[in-house]
């Protein structure tokens, strides 16, 4: 019997050149003009990058059921052949890495056998054009990379929440978008919107294109606030007249109109953030005006009052650096000839996050500054003897009775006093009185060297004077 097999099989082996483990597959900058045609069917991990791969065929990765990651990053990919990923995990491929290659063009058929991608990485290559249809059937796809491309549109209408409901990055900077559609943009799951970078684009300077970057700022989000610089937009399309406009708002403070149809209820800014807020309303025409009544009981018209606050002619108003004094009840007022429409936004400015912060660092130096000054005292005290006398000459023994007594009474005393760890009964002392016996015999003593000519009595009561103060220190200290 013959076996007809109309596809070859893959089996085990490990294509030549390549790294092969349990489960990743590595023939990294081989010179690879095309997927090896036999892979380990165990294979969970494919690394390709840095070849010289020009296309993928169809069942490039045929068999490869186990397949989680696929890399091909850094080749020569202009195209993409219908059911190139057919016959693979499908559901389980969740990252691909197709950036730095040479794509003009997504697709619908390219990733359609895919469903189960996560990560699309695409950036840094020569895409003009994505069709509407690229990217459906993606329904987990979080992540999506399109920065560094050629792109002059993009179908936002086909990104919704309905069709992509994890969608929450959304890279779009470094391309050559000139117009944003606002109504398809504001139309994005708030998640999404706060992951859409479009820095880096050659936007045209209109109002609705600025109001929605204010609005997506007053919000916090980090496509803002990290790259603020990178926000530019061109003055009458001139590619030469760049205007950073987070840094320069100048341009626009003469706005009339805007993209914004609605404005919170309730808003917070940080204390010195700017603040802008939209008087949203039915009523058009030249004949509208309005005006603003802010917690100050202050009454606020075009152009503001010059300080605080600046108010546009289509009626937005904006706190140019926001105060807690500044927080409550905005009242916007909008009126023509025959009616008029009111509305309220709640205002809450917040204290910054690091006012209480330092008192614990405070404390804790202050604790560790009296240590030091404690130290140092001690040292001084130990090192740094407030007088320095030459050394006393010892007195020669008496003979007399009386020097013997003197000796066992006085002199004895004295040393005690000094080498003892526990001061003795008769140290003198609060509540404490002298042993009257023992300083009498002490008078005599001293009494019976002679004083006159400045021998060693006399020196022995200046040293007494010293030692007796340095014993007075070391007892207080003890």
């Amino acid at each position: 019997m013959v076996y007809l097999q109309p596809n070859p099989v893959r089996t085990g082996a490990c294509p030549s050149q390549c790294l092969c483990t349990s489960d990743i597959l590595s023939c990294s900058a081989l010179g690879l003009d095309q997927v090896p045609i036999a892979l380990p069917v165990s294979t969970v991990t494919m690394d390709l990058n840095h070849n010289q791969i020009l296309q993928l065929e169809e069942d490039s990765f045929q068999g490869l059921f186990q397949l989680e990651v696929l890399r091909l990053a850094h080749n020569q990919l202009t195209t993409i052949q219908p059911g190139a990923f057919r016959n693979t995990s499908g559901s389980l491929l969740r990252h691909l890495d197709l950036s730095s290659n040479q794509l003009h063009i997504l697709k619908q058929s390219y990733f359609q056998d895919l469903a189960g991608l996560e990560e699309l990485l695409l950036f840094n290559n020569r895409i003009m054009h994505v069709e509407s249809t690229a990217l459906s059937g993606l329904k987990n796809l979080q992540k999506a990379y399109f920065s560094h491309n050629h792109l002059t549109d993009f179908p936002f209408f086909s990104i919704q929440k309905h069709s992509h409901p994890q969608l929450a990055l959304l890279d779009l900077s470094s391309n050559r978008l000139p117009k944003l559609p606002l109504a398809d943009i504001s139309k994005l799951p708030q998640s999404l919107q706060e992951g859409l970078y479009l820095h880096n684009n050659s936007l045209m300077c209109d109002c609705s294109m600025y109001f929605l970057f204010r609005a997506w700022e007053q919000k916090g989000f980090a496509t803002i606030e990290f790259f603020r610089q990178e926000h530019v937009c061109l003055v009458y399309g001139i590619q030469r007249s760049g205007i950073r406009f987070f840094l320069h708002r100048r341009y626009f403070e003469k706005c009339n109109l805007t993209a914004v149809t609605e404005q919170e209820a309730s808003v917070s800014v940080k204390s010195g953030a700017p603040l802008l807020l939209h008087c949203i309303t039915s009523l058009s025409g030249r004949s509208v005006t309005f005006f603003w009544l802010v917690p100050s009981l202050e009454y606020v018209v075009p152009p503001g009052n010059n300080k605080s606050l600046k108010m546009f002619p289509n009626g937005s108003l904006e706190i140019v650096a926001a105060r807690e004094q500044d927080s409550g009840i905005y009242v916007c007022m909008a009126k023509d000839r025959h009616r008029n429409e009111s509305q309220e936004v709640n205002v809450t400015v917040l204290p910054h996050h690091d006012m209480g912060v330092p008192e614990p660092f405070n404390t804790g130096f202050t604790t560790l500054l009296g240590c030091v000054v404690s130290l140092l005292l001690v040292l001084i005290y130990l090192y740094l003897t407030p007088c320095r006398c030459p050394p006393c000459p010892r007195p020669r023994p008496p003979v007399n009775t009386t020097l013997s007594q003197s000796k066992e009474g006085g002199v004895g005393s004295a040393q005690s006093s000094i080498l003892s760890p526990t001061p003795p009964t008769t140290t003198e002392g609060p509540g404490r009185k002298p042993d009257l016996p023992q300083t009498f015999a002490l008078h005599r003593f001293l009494k019976g060297n002679s004083e006159e000519d400045g021998g060693p009595a006399a020196q022995n009561r200046a040293c007494g004077k010293t030692r007796g103060h340095n014993n007075d220190l070391h007892q207080h200290n003890a």
